[in-house]
């Protein structure tokens, strides 16, 4: 299930008046930009690492609950659409199935048929929200349709763990949401429907992990799917079973991955979980919610953590700390930022903090210092796909450019962002917002 998003790719407001110049809201809008093909890095981590990632992926539910038996298709995989399907949409899952059959080897296509073995069907977000409030998505079993699926909510139908082989899923996206949103539901719900149903937050380098930093299938979640998918495994195999067998395939799939230096992570407690939960819900005062971060943050401390999971928590303390005390916000993102840095499988984590950095030194008349960081992390968010952080990314250093007075290329670089925006946020006025929200950034020139 993909969780809503914490907090929208917001950044620091200020009381600041717009400086002079074209205004962002007359600027015309070019037409909307999309991405190609994906070019993933692949698996960068130790196979023994990758088998313990897909045990504790394939025998758990984001819960905890533990699945008996490993579940999948035992046959060619048939996809089929329903409801509102827009063409960014549906052109996306195309390239999603291109992505699954030639990297992850799986037998996947689209069909019209009414068995298919997968549907996805976009209902309104009321009745999104009414089925699952937290939800931004997600995947059931066993039902083809959204009728069926509110028929079968107290016959136990739904259960997981009572699967032992998957003959149907359904996936359910929101109508009226941006093009990525859309996007990053169809990989994360198709990726659970087909494979493991978890998400662990100790993993770098995946979409199967709650904190959603990565928006589109890793090179990492190709290979956990291809070796779910492995003709060694089959669906009722228990884990100790899987275990055994899962060495072998590995070094067959992924032969770069057989060296040593394997990290292996402790498990999240259920209470770090419980505390970012509570941070990134909706539910429950702003005190509340910074507060719980602080907590994430001490448990982290107490375990000795480095890596994704201290990130993280800095990252969402930071957030939350944003229109309240500006300084705890700034120390909480240089410690997110620091913690990001330790590998190269958190460059993308560390762009989203990027943004937030940007905004201070925006803010704080450093055109310079924001161009550098923002030089960075652009190419970083180019490559993974994400369109919002890209845009977001690409305001900023138009608007250093314009401080340094390179007008024609802040131009040249703002109008870019507006068709990255529109994929990313989704309509005109919120790209607008967002671009009037980073031009009141900018520090008014002094008087002369």
């Amino acid at each position: 299930m993909k969780r809503l998003a914490a907090f929208a790719l917001t950044v620091m407001s200020a009381c600041a008046q717009v400086p002079e110049g074209p205004p962002p809201t007359l600027l015309e809008f070019p037409a909307m930009r999309s991405f190609g093909a994906a070019t993933p890095v692949p698996a960068q981590r130790p196979n023994a690492e990758i088998a313990q990632d897909f045990l504790d992926l394939a025998f758990r539910m984001e819960s905890g609950q533990r699945l008996p038996v490993l579940t999948r298709f035992e046959v060619p995989i048939t996809v089929r659409t329903a409801g509102d399907i827009p063409a960014h949409m549906s052109n996306d899952l195309d390239r999603l199935l291109e992505r699954m059959r030639n990297e992850a080897r799986i037998d996947i296509r689209r069909t019209n048929a009414a068995d298919a073995n997968i549907v996805i069907e976009t209902v309104s977000l009321r009745q999104m929200r009414r089925a699952a409030p937290n939800a931004a998505c997600f995947v059931v079993p066993r039902v083809k349709s959204w009728s069926e699926l509110q028929r079968s909510r107290n016959n136990g139908a739904l259960n997981w763990e009572t699967l032992r082989t998957r003959e149907h899923a359904a996936i359910f996206i929101p109508t009226g949401i941006p093009p990525q949103e859309a996007r990053d539901c169809l990989h994360e719900e198709l990726a659970q429907g087909l494979g493991p149903l978890n998400d662990l937050y100790r993993l770098p380098d995946s979409v199967y992990n709650d904190d959603n930093i990565h928006a589109v299938l890793t090179g990492f979640d190709m290979l956990i799917l291809r070796a779910f998918y492995d003709p060694a495994l089959r669906s009722g195999m228990t884990r100790p079973e899987v275990a055994a067998r899962l060495p072998g395939i590995l070094a067959r799939l992924n032969p770069a991955g057989q060296r040593g230096g394997a990290r292996f992570e402790a498990e999240t407690p259920r209470s770090w979980i419980s505390e970012i939960e509570s941070a990134l819900g909706g539910k429950g005062t702003e005190t509340a919610r910074r507060n719980a971060a602080a907590r994430a943050i001490e448990i982290g401390n107490q375990i000795g953590w480095h890596g994704p999971r201290e990130g993280f928590a800095h990252y969402a303390y930071g957030r939350l700390q944003i229109s309240n005390d500006s300084a705890r916000a700034l120390s909480a993102f240089n410690t997110a930022n620091r913690a990001y840095g330790e590998t190269q499988l958190t460059r993308l984590h560390s762009a989203h903090v990027a943004v937030q950095m940007a905004a201070f030194t925006l803010l704080s008349g450093d055109a310079e210092t924001t161009i550098q960081i923002t030089d960075q992390a652009i190419p970083v968010a180019q490559r993974h796909q994400n369109a919002a952080l890209l845009s977001l990314l690409m305001m900023f250093k138009a608007e250093a450019l314009d401080m340094q007075g390179d007008t024609d290329a802040g131009m040249a670089l703002r109008l870019d962002s507006l068709g990255w925006g529109r994929y990313g946020f989704g309509s005109r006025d919120e790209v607008i917002d967002r671009l009037n929200e980073i031009a009141s950034l900018r520090p008014l020139e002094p008087p002369s």
